[in-house]
């Protein structure tokens, strides 16, 4: 045997060790040897000291956490591993890359205005006698697709209406929906 096979064979041993046994000198080893070595591929990979730090300190917990998923098969120990590294170090670069969600207020928001409250109350209940003028047929549609939260295709499912049938329905019930609206504004 070579001294790179016996050198893989041993590695498989230290990770299989740590994957069924949770050997924590196998672990202890595999760390020694191998978080350097990720920490400097990192770091040749373009990442500052810190991150790489982060990062090698991740990969080599997922190790000891997911040992148990390695494949001698599949790669080698120091692919799988690198291999690792290398997902972990664009994680955390898309993470850092992710905008920052706008600023949230504070405390709770400002009482509307007692006009927008009315009209809004106004608006609703002239909706509600709007929906009500609506044929049987196309007012169940419209209350499943909008108040029911379905999709027509869910309709369909339902009432076993072709597709077709329900999206004709529901554009004409909101177009005279739009209608009542607009003639009583």
């Amino acid at each position: 045997m070579t001294h790179a096979k016996t050198d893989e064979a041993h590695w498989v041993a230290r990770l299989v060790a740590v994957g069924t046994n949770r050997d924590q000198a196998a672990f202890a080893e595999l760390f020694r040897h191998y978080a350097p070595r990720v920490k400097a591929f990192l770091i040749k990979s373009g990442a500052d000291h810190a991150m790489a730090e982060e990062c090698m300190q991740d990969v080599m917990a997922t190790l000891w956490r997911k040992s148990h998923l390695y494949d001698p098969g599949r790669a080698s120990v120091a692919t799988w591993i690198f291999t690792i590294a290398r997902n972990r170090r664009i994680d955390m670069i898309r993470k850092s890359r992710r905008p920052e969600p706008d600023e949230l207020p504070w405390g709770p928001e400002a009482a509307p205005e007692q006009a927008d409250v009315l009209a809004l109350q106004q608006d609703s209940a002239r909706l509600a006698e709007a929906l009500k003028q609506l044929p049987e047929k196309q007012r169940y549609l419209v209350e499943r697709a909008f108040f029911g939260d379905m999709t027509h295709s869910e309709i369909a499912a339902e009432t076993g209406l072709p597709l077709g049938t329900i999206k004709s329905r529901i554009r004409l019930a909101i177009e005279r929906l739009r209608h009542s609206m607009g003639a009583e504004a």
